[in-house]
């Protein structure tokens, strides 16, 4: 009995330790100039932030994720992003999983309320305002896109697996408007 016992507290040990550690790089993260690879951070700060005519966004091609952060709740993630037709997107992923619904809190954020956002790309940070896009012939582009860059390819059937699933709504995009339009 006795050999059970501390063999119990030593697997509780072992899996104590990293779920602490864990958290308490989360919640020292929480105020960091931006996202970690792991977790979300805090207010974007640094960087020139832009000001000037709308930009071509097709460099985002060449860029795999950004730093995004929402306003109003405060907080920063990394995110896929894609352009399509001169304007630039973000994706949300698995949103009617459990999993979705806990890790994606910042798109039902987004969505819930006002939308405003700082983008932060190769150090410059854009003031932007998040407009869920959920139908009409733009996704064919957004969702050509995006299976491109991140999928198997812009496939006939890609694209239309892609519209399904956003339709379907387990898939969001937005778009990162300007702000005020």
């Amino acid at each position: 009995m006795n050999i059970l016992k501390i063999a119990l507290q030593v697997l509780g040990i072992l899996v104590l330790i990293p779920m602490v550690a864990l958290a308490t790089l989360r919640f020292d993260n929480r105020n960091a100039d931006g996202p970690s690879i792991l977790f979300p951070g805090g207010e974007l700060v640094s960087g020139e932030l832009y000001t000037g005519p709308e930009p071509d966004w097709s460099f985002t091609d060449d860029v795999r994720t950004v730093e995004l952060q929402l306003v109003d709740p405060l907080g920063s993630r990394l995110i896929f992003v894609m352009e399509s037709e001169g304007k630039v997107y973000v994706p949300s992923g698995y949103m009617r999983s459990t999993l979705g619904k806990i890790w994606k809190d910042w798109a039902f954020q987004a969505d819930e309320g006002d939308g405003l956002a700082v983008v932060r790309i190769n150090g410059i940070r854009y003031e932007r305002q998040l407009v869920r896009i959920k139908e009409g012939p733009v996704l064919d582009g957004i969702v050509a896109k995006l299976a491109t860059k991140y999928g198997a390819g812009a496939t006939p059937e890609a694209i239309k697996a892609g519209r399904q699933g956003i339709e379907s709504g387990n898939t969001w995009i937005f778009e990162m408007a300007p702000r005020g339009e």
